[in-house]
């Protein structure tokens, strides 16, 4: 009799504890505060000695909170995060970085920062788009302009389709294709390796 009181105690016991012994983790508290906009308490979190949590990542999509403040528009949060290091060109699920995303978006100002803050203007997600890419694809001339002030490649092709962002904008047509029309085209990296 006692053996089976004691099997039923236990549990019970545990499951009552579950919830104070298992605290969420700093990652978790912070992707909740920065969809919270609770300022202190990410402040509390990342001024933890030795916390990596700025770079966190949701499970279910990848973004870390840089992507979430660039794609909820929030100027001040990204600012925010960068002081507190956040990498400005992590890359989410689909391999889209903070600039890909404020191009996609047509957020200018998200867009000037982050390139002023040297954010890779040719990185590739994971269909081979770029920063420019997706200005041109959403047709925002302003960032296009951007994009290519700061040195985006407008002959740069994705993996999916195969086409730069030149050839999206000659589609496109108007201010899009006069601007990437008149862009210089930019020198071929070099080939590492063995050319055949």
């Amino acid at each position: 009799m006692r053996l089976r009181t004691l099997a039923l105690v236990v549990p019970a016991v545990l499951a009552a504890q579950s919830p104070a012994a298992a605290q969420f983790s700093d990652s978790y508290n912070l992707i909740k505060a920065v969809h919270d906009k609770d300022v202190a308490k990410a402040r509390e979190i990342l001024d933890k000695p030795g916390s990596t949590a700025v770079n966190a990542r949701e499970a279910s999509t990848g973004d870390a909170p840089i992507h979430i403040v660039v794609k909820d528009k929030d100027l001040g949060w990204l600012g925010f995060l960068v002081q507190a290091s956040a990498d400005i060109n992590a890359r989410d699920r689909d391999g889209n970085t903070p600039l890909m995303l404020a191009a996609a978006g047509r957020w200018t100002e998200g867009t000037q920062l982050l390139i002023a803050i040297r954010a890779d203007v040719n990185r590739r997600n994971n269909g081979g788009e770029t920063a420019l890419i997706k200005a041109v694809q959403v047709g925002d001339p302003v960032g296009a302009k951007l994009l290519l002030d700061a040195g985006a490649n407008p002959d740069q092709t994705d993996s999916l389709a195969g086409h730069s962002a030149r050839d999206y904008a000659q589609q496109k047509g108007g201010a899009i294709a006069r601007l990437l029309a008149d862009a210089p085209a930019k020198p071929k990296a070099p080939v590492q390796g063995p050319v055949r």
